[in-house]
């Protein structure tokens, strides 16, 4: 049995869907069509047993103690042959079409009881010469039984023809049926195939590449084209990260590992004391610090941000937020000041994803602009808003346009710590949150994002403002 399942398993689907329908139909018609044979049967022989009553009605009455009849013209009047037999299955007497020897086996005549029992002798098929459908009954009188039979050529006849006639019918239903399977599974399996042959050239390397899945239509096979397509975006958007982030990686990492390979090969041109080698050492450790750095900083940008969903206080968030800055650096406490609203500010976003934009925010305002530097919570319009602002020379317009792609970095900004990421890392986790991400310094303004209409509530000093939909808590 393992052995069918699994050569059946090898077979092509459109094949198997046409080989189950159609024996689905095969015992369908099998069944209808015995059906119909046993109701057609049931009333011919129905309607010869009536017949046989009646003339055993007729009959009975005739026979004598010796087992004659009487009046056998009487007897033959019935259109039936019938025969007198003793308890041994002897012909005692006959008469009508019946033959002079005994229609039924002794076997037969064993198997009768007290009442009536009907057989019939010769087979439908093959077509016997003498068919005949026989009444027995037992008789009273020293005589065994009498035996009334009428022939069933009429009968047997209309039953082989209506077998004929059911199976090239049931025939032809089946190929009917099993040709209009084939059509139904191939126009079923179309799109399959379809997709099959797109998918075979998005493999070979085609790019930009979708499923063509009709319009108009929902069905299983058209979901199933919407859900690969789905999947199709989301594995070339991965795959465009991950080429993103080699070329970053690529192009950032390339200057500091070969001036970090530049300062090895320096240091072993001589020999040098220990304080110098540890000198050396703590040089290259700074170096490898911030290549640990950068790349940390080219995964955040790349990997998606658990924290994105959810839901949280803006203040609570920018309040722990400055409170970790000013213990890690006390004597600068100073340089940075808080303006936070007395109640709650629920922003739809998760903490640690909020929490990560103002670290990046705040650390940019300090790095590149200038103390003091000023972050603002409030809530807008039915949005939470989270502004930072820096007293430092701002952004040029075309630096604005640009600042938050990856490495964007004013000239002069270069020789200052940071590798051109912090604004990139907001921007997603800003956009990703369904909110809006405002530069603004002077009169030059620029919006990414989920557009709103909070209106903006600077002055003329470089201000990032985080626009957030307003949250439940």
């Amino acid at each position: 049995m393992t052995g069918v399942r699994r050569r059946v398993s090898h077979l092509p689907l459109r094949v198997r869907l046409v080989a189950g329908f159609s024996a689905a139909m095969l015992v369908l018609l099998v069944a209808a069509g015995a059906f119909v044979y046993w109701r057609v049967e049931y009333a011919l022989d129905r309607g010869l047993d009536t017949e046989l009553e009646q003339a055993t009605s007729v009959i009975t009455p005739l026979v004598g103690p010796d087992g004659t009849v009487s009046t056998p013209e009487s007897a033959d009047a019935t259109g039936t042959g019938w025969q007198v037999l003793s308890e041994q299955g002897e012909v005692l007497d006959a008469g009508g079409p019946a033959p002079q020897h005994p229609l039924v086996s002794t076997a037969q005549l064993a198997q009768v009881g007290d009442d009536a029992h009907t057989v019939d002798v010769g087979t439908l098929l093959p077509a016997a010469d003498q068919p005949y459908r026989v009444r027995i009954t037992p008789l009273s009188t020293p005589a065994g039984y009498l035996l009334v039979g009428v022939r069933r050529d009429h009968r047997d006849e209309a039953l082989r023809e209506l077998l004929l006639q059911l199976s090239l019918a049931g025939l032809g239903a089946l190929v009917a049926a099993s040709v209009v399977g084939d059509l139904l599974a191939r126009a079923a399996l179309r799109p399959v195939e379809r997709y099959r042959r797109r998918a075979a050239e998005i493999a070979a390397g085609a790019a930009d590449l979708r499923l063509d899945v009709p319009a108009g239509r929902d069905d299983e096979v058209t979901r199933l084209g919407h859900t690969l397509n789905d999947m199709l975006a989301a594995l070339e958007e991965a795959l465009d990260r991950e080429r993103r982030f080699v070329d970053d990686a690529s192009h950032e990492l390339r200057t500091p590992l070969t001036l970090l390979k530049s300062r090895i090969q320096l240091a072993r041109r001589r020999h040098r004391t220990v304080a110098e080698h540890e000198r050396i050492l703590d040089e290259l450790a700074l170096d490898v610090a911030r290549l640990v750095d950068l790349s940390e900083q080219l995964l955040a940008v790349d990997r998606q941000e658990p924290g994105s969903d959810g839901a949280c206080d803006a203040g609570d968030v920018v309040r722990a937020a400055a409170a970790r800055w000013r213990a890690a650096a006390p004597s600068r406490s100073h340089e940075l000041t808080l303006e936070l609203p007395t109640g709650s500010v629920p922003a739809r976003i998760g903490a640690p994803a909020l929490d990560r934009v103002v670290v990046n925010l705040v650390g940019n305002a300090l790095t590149h602009g200038a103390a003091p530097v000023e972050v603002r919570v409030l809530s807008s319009s039915g949005h939470a808003v989270v502004t930072v602002a820096d007293s430092g020379a701002g952004m040029p317009p075309e630096l604005l346009d640009q600042a938050t792609r990856r490495f964007s970095r004013a000239v002069e900004a270069r020789s200052r710590p940071g590798a051109g990421l912090g604004l990139a890392i907001v921007e997603r986790l800003v956009v990703a949150a369904g909110g809006e991400l405002r530069l603004c310094y002077g009169d030059h303004h620029r919006s990414i994002g989920t557009a709103t209409h909070v209106p903006c509530s600077h002055d003329a000093r470089m201000t990032v403002t985080v626009i957030l939909p307003a949250a439940g808590l």
